[in-house]
């Protein structure tokens, strides 16, 4: 059991490890092309793009994930006859987010001016019809990406999602260094008057949303299988029995999914919107938007380690919901994921000097390297929330998931609204992470009420403590030189990890046994 969750999500993990280190040779990359503001300009969008993806799928991912667990329907019935009661939640779920895509990407496009000009770039209103793509093909996808993971064929997920972010980082470079130069005539001559064709420089920062396009784009018939089995069915009268209990299923997860939303990508607009000028010496709003997101991509490990989690956990947990010693599993999962994001964070952070200087090659950006171990700690919170929220998603309580997310939502614009006049980006950064504490502390008590699982809180704090607390003694520390510094700080991580292979070593010999 263990190892099958492990194998799934150690395949969604590399993928994403491999992924992600491939797409983050776009952040030097942008970061020397792109001034702050730029760069700040492409994270709004970006942000924006995060919110409607949610509001796009409507919940209807985790609730296929529910209803195909609930009728026992991942079976082989399902894959050759679509059209079988087996075939049901695919069928709707997949049809309501291709109904809502084309409604609201149509809107998208017929209003495109005036959303530019709110964008504060009124003359690209081509960007919000390329927008308007990319969300709509990324929501009509999730739904077939979650058939893949319900399926278990994490392979052909994993080679999917490798393509799109290959042939993006591809495109990028084509558009943004080929074509760019060769247009300028300082390389590639002999592609110049085919890249004049291809390249305008006034629309430079577009070629990063066309690039993400036509790479989103190329999964679709890659997915041909998935949407062959697939039929259309929105027929209220005739399917209204079977599509209203996941409509009430959803309807919660879609507004948590809007207030997580707002947590996570809302900073950056309100740092633009609330930041005073002048704040930052010759700096401006946007400019300290765009250094934000740079330093705040240096939480990429975290990241990865949740969505990896997320990925693999979301169909397994369902799956052994109806088992006997469930909460057990769960518990035990949680505890180990804490050890896994501590030791990550650790090594981020005592060593985020010659990582800033790998992946953020332009020196402007580094001055806010002090709130990356906030970061990364925030997203270990957010990491424990989707842990601690298995309780609600099993049990049909979707409603509780909401009112956590509206209580974190709160706290993102009241606590940036407080603090970013006399913070500037640390006062985001502090935002983020007690929005993401709140929500983990608040699922976990109410978990405790309605459906307890017996997590090793006071462990798993203590090594959230530990590890926090050593990150800031090594940072407030004036170090002689560069390697003193990091053969210390480095040989500190190693007595972490010896000591806690020392600790766990008796559970891991348990689990061992249990196989």
């Amino acid at each position: 059991m263990y190892k099958k969750f492990l194998s799934q999500t150690a395949i969604y993990g590399l993928t994403g490890i491999v992924g992600r280190l491939l797409n983050y040779l776009l952040t030097p990359f942008y970061t020397g092309i792109f001034l702050p503001d730029e760069y700040g300009g492409m994270s709004v969008f970006y942000a924006y793009a995060a919110l409607l993806n949610v509001i796009y799928t409507h919940g209807m991912e985790t609730t296929y994930f529910r209803f195909i667990s609930k009728n026992n329907e991942v079976n082989s019935e399902e894959q050759n006859n679509p059209s079988s009661k087996n075939g049901k939640p695919y069928n709707l779920s997949l049809s309501s987010v291709m109904f809502t895509s084309l409604i609201l990407s149509s809107l998208m496009w017929i209003f495109a001016e005036p959303i530019a000009v709110f964008l504060e770039y009124p003359n690209n209103a081509q960007f919000v019809k390329w927008f308007a793509g990319i969300i709509a093909i990324d929501s009509i996808v999730a739904i077939p990406y979650a058939r893949l993971r319900a399926e278990e064929k994490a392979m052909k997920f994993a080679s999917l999602r490798m393509t799109v972010i290959v042939l993006t980082l591809f495109l990028n470079f084509f558009f943004l260094y080929f074509c760019k130069h060769s247009v300028e005539g300082t390389q590639f001559l002999f592609f110049q008057e085919y890249a004049k064709l291809i390249y305008d420089p006034e629309i430079a920062l577009g070629y990063v949303f066309l690039a993400t396009l036509i790479a989103n784009s190329s999964v679709i018939p890659l997915l041909w299988k998935e949407f062959k089995d697939f039929r259309f069915t929105f027929n209220w009268k005739k399917n209204w029995k079977d599509f209203k209990p996941m409509l009430l299923y959803a309807y919660p997860l879609l507004f948590a999914g809007i207030a997580y939303a707002i947590n996570e990508v809302i900073d950056r607009s309100l740092l633009q919107k609330w930041l005073p000028d002048n704040f930052y010496p010759n700096k401006s709003p946007m400019d300290a938007v765009g250094i934000y997101s740079a330093c705040y991509k240096l939480s990429i490990f975290i990241t990865l380690a949740v969505q990896a989690f997320k990925y693999g956990a979301e169909p397994f947990f369902f799956s052994q919901a109806s088992q006997k010693d469930s909460p057990k599993t769960f518990a035990t999962i949680t505890h180990f994921f804490t050890i896994v994001c501590v030791l990550m964070m650790l090594g981020v952070s005592l060593n985020m000097e010659w990582i800033a200087n790998i992946f953020i090659t332009n020196k402007e950006y580094h001055e806010g390297l002090f709130i990356v171990p906030i970061l990364l700690l925030a997203n270990i919170c957010l990491g424990l929330y989707y842990n601690f929220s298995v309780w609600f998603k099993v049990s049909d309580r979707t409603h509780f998931g909401l009112w956590i997310s509206l209580a974190g939502a709160a706290i993102t614009i009241s606590f940036n609204f407080i603090l970013i006049p006399f913070l500037g980006y640390f006062g985001s950064a502090i935002a983020t992470l007690s929005c993401y504490f709140t929500m983990a502390a608040m699922c976990y008590l109410l978990g405790r009420k309605y459906q307890p699982i017996p997590y090793p809180i006071l462990k798993m704090i203590l090594y959230l403590g530990i590890s926090t607390t050593l990150i800031f003694i090594c940072l407030n520390i004036e170090w002689t030189g560069f390697w003193q510094k990091h053969l210390i700080q480095n040989g500190l991580l190693v007595l972490f990890l010896a000591v806690t292979v020392l600790v766990e070593y008796r559970t891991f010999r348990k689990l061992k046994k249990l196989e």
